[in-house]
């Protein structure tokens, strides 16, 4: 474990290279830095980070930079995530209360995060199984044909076509409506299938060949778990960084477009807490040269959704941190209706 002086002029070196994207030598560090130690000490400091592969020279007679060991250290002992402004909370607030449905939350808070950031904005949609029932419709297409509507309670709105074969009258289909809401409305949708698995037994017979099919679309709308979707927006911001990355960006930006990668990516930093994975963290190669910085959303304590930026080893880990976390917060409070 480093200590206290080492590791700040570890933190020194990371601030000034994400600073200038130039390597740091050691009469830099004293210049700008109040270190307290005289040149001969940090330059011994510098050696000892070297050694223990924190920092790294990238050619002879440069100065250092930091290696993902360095970044992840320097992440590791922050003391503090840059705070958003009481400016930037309010814009914030009033872009993404102005959002019309659960679509327009996900493209806002995706275009919010990658102007707030300057990087590569990912948002997962609200995964269905943690979310739980706020409605079910049924609406009436044709006397034989209806539209099954599945509202959760994180807005997301799943509809699918049931056909029937015979036509429903409105009284049944008031009955049908009033007893599948009863059963699962307030339950997360993993619970729900006891509840209605049953239903067509509490109904007359010769109606059950219009419930059935009707609770089996429910069924197979909240089981089958449709392919989960994720908004990415700011890949532009990528141009910024061309450098930065030791792929090319075609191959970062394929890696981005694949929505398996990204969802496993996703998957692997769910949860309310923020992760911040560095580098050679990643297990994509294409994105061996980036660091993405994840945290969860949900309306409740659990998190049902992950959203996160994708950047260059070289970004503001504070700042980035901090408006990761903010965003998050405010989508919450907006899932919740707060």
């Amino acid at each position: 474990m480093l200590d206290e002086r080492k590791l700040s002029v570890l933190r020194a070196i990371v601030e000034d290279y994400v600073h200038t994207q130039e390597p740091v030598g050691s009469k830099a560090l004293v210049d700008r830095h109040n270190l307290g130690v005289s040149p001969a000490t940090v330059r011994n400091d510098m050696a000892a980070l070297e050694e223990d592969g924190y920092i790294a020279q990238p050619h002879t007679s440069a100065g250092r930079i930091p290696t993902d060991k360095g970044y992840r250290l320097f992440v590791d002992r922050l003391t503090t995530v840059k705070p958003m402004s009481g400016a930037e909370k309010r814009a914030i607030s009033m872009f993404l209360e102005g959002a019309v449905d659960l679509d327009d939350v996900v493209h806002r808070t995706v275009r919010l995060l990658a102007q707030l950031t300057r990087q590569v904005a990912v948002v997962q949609y609200p995964i269905l199984t943690r979310s739980s029932v706020r409605h079910v419709e049924l609406v009436t297409l044709s006397p034989s044909r209806l539209l099954l509507v599945l509202i959760t309670s994180t807005g997301r709105v799943e509809q699918r076509v049931v056909d029937l074969p015979v036509d429903v009258s409105e009284q049944l289909l008031g009955d049908l409506r009033a007893r599948l809401n009863a059963a699962v409305v307030g339950r997360r949708l993993v619970e729900v299938q006891p509840n209605v698995a049953d239903l067509p037994e509490q109904f007359a017979h010769e109606d059950r060949a219009i419930v059935t099919p009707v609770v089996t679309t429910f069924l197979e709308t909240v089981v089958e778990r449709p392919d989960e979707r994720i908004a990415v927006g700011g890949t532009a911001n990528l141009t910024l960084f061309g450098t930065e990355f030791d792929h090319s960006i075609r191959d970062v930006l394929e890696a981005l477009e694949e929505q398996v990668v990204l969802l496993r990516l996703l998957g692997e930093a769910s949860g309310s807490s923020l992760t911040v994975r560095i580098g050679h963290e990643n297990q994509y190669a294409e994105l061996a040269a980036a660091t993405l910085v994840t945290t969860g959303y949900g309306p409740g304590s659990e998190a049902v959704g992950t959203l996160g930026v994708v950047g260059p080893t070289r970004m503001d880990y504070p700042g980035t941190m901090g408006a990761v976390r903010a965003v998050a917060r405010y989508v919450s409070q907006i899932l919740a209706g707060e």
